[in-house]
């Protein structure tokens, strides 16, 4: 399982960085647009923080664009790079040609169906949009279980994408999901426990390590 911040912020993307257990950078046009910036500057400027994986979304509509679109941004990526592509007609073609040369995430997936078809086009991965599912379909989590049945023993695996919460999160990856991508804010709230922190300070409080055993016998033979 691999855990991914789904964000075009430099910012959020540098700290994510630090963490030390983040994997990978899921982008979309809507984040990279948000940004602001030329698409080329983002993706130069996030991928040189060496993550395992980066996905990036093609936008181009025929197969010779989205080929030659993804030659473009590997020269910039490198062996890193995923690429998200639409389930449509096209995009299933794309990785059916295309997925040996690039791993591919066929994204925007709402049903089994659609899962059978990228697994038999060969896609490493494909995104669920779990809340997104939720209000359209009524249950975000049961598709990710309905996918990870369809999935079972196959090279393909799930990537569960619009979750807003820890507990969105933790749903997605026991119904199934091999990897989960959020938010800075939920990357962030990940590892934290009130519980957690309230025993770790009692331990400070009353306990003693090795550091303050030679602090207190340096003392006693001062």
């Amino acid at each position: 399982m691999a855990i991914f911040i789904d964000s075009a912020d430099e910012n959020e993307v540098k700290l994510a960085r630090e963490f030390g257990w983040v994997q990978g950078v899921t982008t979309n046009p809507i984040l990279l647009a948000q940004t602001g910036l030329p698409p080329v500057d983002v993706i130069k400027r996030l991928s040189g923080y060496s993550f395992k994986h980066f996905f990036y979304q093609l936008v181009s509509t025929s197969l010779d664009d989205l080929v030659d679109e993804a030659k473009e941004v590997y020269s910039i990526v490198g062996p890193g790079l995923v690429l998200k592509v639409a389930p449509s007609a096209v995009g299933f073609r794309f990785v059916s040609t295309s997925g040996s040369r690039y791993a591919c995430c066929v994204t925007a997936i709402y049903s089994p169906a659609q899962a059978l078809v990228a697994r038999e086009a060969g896609a490493r991965y494909l995104a669920v949009y779990v809340n997104r599912a939720t209000h359209l379909l009524g249950d975000g989590i049961g598709l990710v279980r309905s996918l990870a049945d369809v999935l079972h023993g196959s090279q393909t695996e799930i990537v569960a994408a619009s979750l807003k919460s820890v507990e969105d999160a933790v749903s997605a990856s026991v119904a199934g999901a091999q990897h989960i991508t959020v938010p800075f804010q939920v990357l962030r709230d990940l590892p934290v426990n009130p519980l957690s922190e309230k025993t770790m300070q009692s331990f400070e409080m009353e306990g003693v390590g090795i550091k303050l055993e030679r602090t207190k016998h340096m003392d006693k033979q001062s």
